[in-house]
């Protein structure tokens, strides 16, 4: 069996900026990496696809037909919420931390409060 060449991991020279943002750039290259990997599922959900038919375990018409119970309906949206968690993470994190910029915790408040002297 030959082995499949294996592509290099990084590009030499600097990273090209298309957009006056860098974090557009890299909000790109995500995008687009996930879209390679939605191909790359897709195309191997079409080959068990086409096995299944092929040997009779069921048909494509089956698939499109299919009506998932409740249990399956809310297996699926916990997962979903899981993968859409991870996926927006960096975005969720940089949210909760601008909240957080400018609020001091209830303790810290509390003792400023009680700890300050009282004007006369």
């Amino acid at each position: 069996m030959s082995e499949q060449p294996q592509l290099k991991r990084k590009a030499k020279g600097e990273r090209p900026y298309f957009f006056e943002d860098a974090a557009v750039d890299k909000l790109l290259a995500m995008l687009m990496g996930l879209a390679g990997e939605v191909s790359v599922l897709r195309d191997r959900l079409d080959t068990v696809e086409r096995l299944a038919e092929q040997n009779k375990l069921f048909t494509r018409a089956e698939i499109e037909n299919y009506q998932p119970d409740e249990v399956a309906l809310q297996e699926r949206a916990a997962r979903r919420a899981l993968y859409l968690g991870e996926i927006t993470r960096i975005i969720q994190a940089e949210l909760e931390g601008m909240q957080d910029a400018g609020e001091v915790p209830y303790s810290q408040a509390v003792d400023l409060v009680t700890t300050e002297e009282q004007p006369v």
